[in-house]
């Protein structure tokens, strides 16, 4: 009984975000400040390549403005897609280390952070307290990017070449300041 405990207590420390459970009450998740890098070891995700090729997902979701827009309005440029949500400790403590990454790229690549949070909870307040001068409040509050990915993960990241087809994704957080990360985007900042 001790390993079965043991067992559980261990998946859940390592699990992440995950999609099936509940997100908890709103209240407090705006006051949550971001770190400027993630404490204790560097967090890795886990690499997937098994979907390069693969054209972008056609789901639509919101632009900054609340327009409608897709993953091929983007394409002629590489593209780093983050599904992340207000309620999810991983998604909210890796964001600084995406807007050093937009910051680094410039016109190299574009970072779109795709809130996953519920229509009517309120994202600006965790930009605005990070003071985030790249990034942008792109919303899905349908998550049809995160069924489309099917990896029932928050976060999770993806590239995209030029032409919208996939290069990797990486399910979990990670330190995109890291050492791992920057090998993966190496042609893409500087």
């Amino acid at each position: 009984m001790r390993l079965v405990i043991t067992l559980l207590l261990g998946s859940l420390a390592i699990a992440g975000c995950d999609r099936q459970s509940g997100a908890p009450p709103q209240a407090n998740v705006a006051q949550a400040t971001p770190a400027a890098t993630p404490k204790g070891p560097e967090p890795t995700g886990t690499l997937d390549i098994s979907q390069r090729g693969h054209a972008a997902p056609k789901d639509a979701f919101f632009d900054p403005a609340g327009k409608k827009t897709t993953l091929a309005d983007f394409k002629g440029k590489p593209v780093l897609v983050n599904l992340w949500a207000t309620w999810c400790g991983p998604c909210v403590r890796e964001m600084p280390t995406l807007e050093n990454i937009a910051a680094r790229a410039g016109d190299r690549l574009k970072v779109l952070t795709v809130s996953q949070d519920r229509e009517g909870v309120d994202i600006a307040p965790t930009f605005a307290k990070a003071g985030f001068k790249k990034l942008e409040q792109y919303r899905d509050p349908e998550s049809a990017l995160g069924f489309a990915y099917s990896t029932g993960m928050l976060p999770t990241t993806v590239l995209y070449d030029a032409d919208g087809k996939e290069v990797w994704r990486v399910v979990g957080a990670m330190d995109w300041n890291g050492p791992r990360a920057n090998t993966l985007l190496a042609e893409f900042i500087g």
